[in-house]
Formats: structure tokens, C-alpha cells, sequence
């Protein structure tokens, strides 16, 4: 009588299975552990990028936790944290359970919300910034007034004017997730609750937005956290000003090392930066079930 064959276990096959993970490991502590260890010892450093580093103690910090610009990018940081998330989490939400369905127009406009993904940030940056010029920009063009304001020069606006580009660069990745999440959800739901007599604005409230909830936490950490580490768009579109107006953390830290050569305060700012977005991230896991999630597909 022949014997199944028993197949060995990852133990027997050759070591306990943390091993398959140390690779990767690895890989994060060189590119990871290490350097983020080198920026904590800097930023108990005066540095100016080109000779020794001089031990300050705390120096950096008690100047960092006091300066008042630093203080304001931090509550800039925060607020746009804020708005950002207001602004982009409906928009994503509505279109991508509009492109979730099977009609072929839906696909075509699934299609042209992607493409501000595909462009570069430097170039949106340059485009809009073109774009919301007083002077010969879309307003001064078409010659209306309620878009020919100073978008960038003028510090009430210049916020908002930033907040809007990010949005309109990143709301297609985000309505990406919202797209997925939304054909997962089992159809019988929405045939049980058509036979109860339940319109579409019923259905989307009762029955998407509770199975999306999961597709909502990951989103909404994504965004967040993202917000942590604009520079790029907002450098090319206002550099931080006009004034403070959009000098947000990110900024804050470049600035003060590569333009003022105080690398040991920007180190202390990329700690604060890091710092923020562990905690952040903590926070989010800790009070929205995201360590809890399972799958909702049907039969899963």
C-alpha cells in the first residue's frame, strides 16, 4: 500500500523561518536603522555640511522647540494635514465608487483621472504655478475675476493654493483604492437591499460606506502620513512663501540645511518629522481596527 508523502517543514527544510525575513531586514537596517541613527547623532550636532561635526548637547533642540518659525511650519504641517485630508477624502470617495461601475464610459473616465499621477511634481509644480499667475495666468486670460487673484503671492491664498494642487495631483491615486474597494463588495448585498425597496443614495449609505471603511483607514493613513513629506511641489510652486504662508515642515528642514548650512537643526527637524509620523501612524492603527482587518469578500 503506497504512503502520502510528508512534506518537510520550513524548520526541517533548513532553519527557523525568521531567516526568510532576514534578507529584508537587512536591507531596512542599512538603508533605514542606520542612517536615521546617523541624523539622531547629528542633530545633537553644529554642522555646516562641510568640515567636523561639533558636539552642541541639546543645543538643537531647545533652539528647534523654540523657534518660532519651526513652531509655526509644525502648526502649518498639522492644519494642512487637516484640510488636505477634508478636501481629497470626499472627492476620492465619490469618484471612485462612480468609476467602480461596468459601464464603458466609467473605464474611459477611470482612465483621464489617472493621468496627474503620471506627470511629474516638478512639472504640475511649473504648470500651475503658470497657470495661477495674476499676470498672464487662466484668470488674466479669460479675463475672469473671480480667478484672477494672486493665488501664490498673497498669504491668505497661497495655502489653499497648495492644498488644491496636492489634491488635484493625488486624489486619482486615492480614488484608485476607493475604485478597488468598492468592486469588492458582494452584489448580493445591493440586489437583497433593491428587493427591500432601498434607493441608490440608501444603498451607497448603508451598504458601501461600511465595507469601505477598511479602504477608508488605509487611505486616510496614506494621506496623512504623505502629508509629512511634501516638499518637492510645494518648493518649485511657492518656496515656502509668500513669507512663512506654505513653509511646511519638510521645507522648514531644507531650508535650514541647505540654504542657512545649520545641518544640525535640520537633522533635529527630520527627527521631529520622523517622530510625528510614527506616532501618527500608531494612532491611526490603535483607534481604527487596521490591525484588525479581514477580508469582506464574499466566502473569504
Amino acid at each position: 500500500m503506497s504512503t502520502a508523502k510528508i512534506s518537510p517543514t520550513p524548520r526541517q527544510q533548513g532553519g527557523p523561518p525568521f531567516l526568510m525575513a532576514l534578507p529584508a531586514l537587512l536591507l531596512f537596517a542599512v538603508f533605514a536603522l542606520v542612517p536615521m541613527g546617523i541624523v539622531v547623532y547629528l542633530s545633537f550636532t553644529r554642522w555646516d555640511g562641510l568640515g567636523s561635526p561639533a558636539w552642541a548637547g541639546t543645543g538643537n533642540w531647545h533652539e528647534v522647540l523654540t523657534s518660532d518659525v519651526t513652531r509655526h511650519a509644525l502648526w502649518l504641517t498639522l492644519k494642512f494635514m487637516v484640510v488636505s485630508w477634508l478636501v481629497q477624502t470626499p472627492i476620492s470617495l465619490l469618484l471612485g465608487v462612480f468609476v467602480a461601475g461596468q459601464q464603458r464610459y466609467r473605464a474611459l473616465l477611470a482612465v483621464f483621472y489617472f493621468v496627474p499621477l503620471l506627470i511629474s511634481t516638478a512639472a504640475i509644480a511649473i504648470i500651475f504655478k503658470n497657470l495661477l499667475d495674476p499676470n498672464f495666468g487662466l484668470g488674466a486670460s479669460l479675463d475672469l475675476p473671480l480667478l484672477n487673484k494672486n493665488w501664490l503671492g498673497d498669504p491668505e491664498l497661497a495655502f489653499y493654493a497648495v492644498v488644491f494642487v496636492i489634491a488635484w495631483q493625488f486624489v486619482p491615486f486615492h480614488t484608485l483604492l476607493y475604485q478597488a474597494g468598492t468592486r469588492q463588495i458582494p452584489g448580493s448585498l445591493y440586489e437583497a437591499a433593491s428587493i427591500d425597496g432601498a434607493g441608490r443614495l440608501a444603498q451607497f449609505w448603508h451598504i458601501t460606506l461600511p465595507q469601505l471603511r477598511y479602504t477608508l483607514v488605509t487611505s486616510s493613513m496614506l494621506m496623512l502620513v504623505g502629508s509629512l513629506t511634501y516638499f518637492d511641489l510645494v518648493f518649485v510652486l511657492t518656496g515656502g512663501g509668500p513669507g512663512y504662508a506654505t513653509r511646511l515642515l519638510p521645507l522648514d528642514m531644507y531650508i535650514t540645511g541647505f540654504q542657512s548650512n545649520e545641518m544640525g537643526l535640520a537633522s533635529a527637524i527630520s527627527v521631529v518629522l520622523v517622530a510625528a509620523g510614527l506616532l501618527l501612524s500608531l494612532i491611526v492603527v490603535r483607534f481604527s481596527g487596521f490591525s484588525r482587518m479581514r477580508s469582506q469578500q464574499a466566502g473569504v
